[in-house]
C-alpha cells in the first residue's frame, strides 16, 4: 500500500525524476486542467479541482510519513492538482463573456499558449521562491501544509 501512495503522490512516478521534478509535476499539472475542462462544464471543473486538492491533501500527507520528511521534493501531487486553480480567475472572465467555457485546446494554442506559458512561469517562481506568507502556509501539519504553499 505503502508503494502506491507514495507513486500517486509522486505523481505517477514524474516527482522521481531527478533534475526539476516540480516543473514536471507542474506540466502533469496543465494535463489535469485540460483534463477537467475537457468536460466544458464548471461545475465538473470545481468539483474536479476541489478533489484532486483533497486527494493531494491527504496522499502528500501520507507520503511525508512514509518519507519520513516534510514537503519532500519527490511529492509533485501538490503542483499536479493546485494548477487548475491558477486558472480559475481567467475561466471566471471568459465563461462571464461567452457565457461557455473555453476547450482546452484554447489553452494550447496559437491564441491562448502565452498566457498558458505566463500563469505556468508564475506558479513556477512562486512555488520556488515562495514568499511571504507563502513560506508561513508550511509550517500547516501534514499534507495541508504540502498543498497551501502551492
Amino acid at each position: 500500500m505503502n508503494a502506491l501512495i507514495l507513486w500517486l503522490a509522486q505523481g505517477f512516478g514524474i516527482g522521481r525524476i531527478p533534475i526539476a521534478p516540480g516543473t514536471f509535476g507542474s506540466l502533469a499539472g496543465l494535463a489535469w486542467f485540460a483534463f477537467l475542462l475537457a468536460a466544458g462544464n464548471i461545475w465538473v471543473f470545481v468539483a474536479g479541482t476541489i478533489l484532486g486538492i483533497a486527494l493531494s491533501i491527504w496522499l502528500c500527507g501520507k507520503a511525508e510519513n512514509i518519507l519520513r520528511k516534510t514537503d519532500p521534493g519527490s511529492v509533485v501531487l501538490d503542483e499536479i492538482c493546485a494548477m487548475p486553480v491558477c486558472f480559475l480567475a481567467s475561466l471566471g472572465v471568459m465563461l462571464h463573456k461567452s457565457g461557455h467555457l473555453p476547450s482546452p485546446e484554447f489553452f494550447f494554442s496559437k491564441q491562448g499558449w502565452l498566457q498558458t506559458a505566463v500563469v505556468f512561469a508564475l506558479f513556477r517562481f512562486f512555488d520556488v521562491v515562495k514568499p511571504w506568507p507563502v513560506r508561513q502556509s508550511q509550517s500547516l501539519h501534514g499534507g495541508l501544509g504540502v498543498m497551501a504553499d502551492d
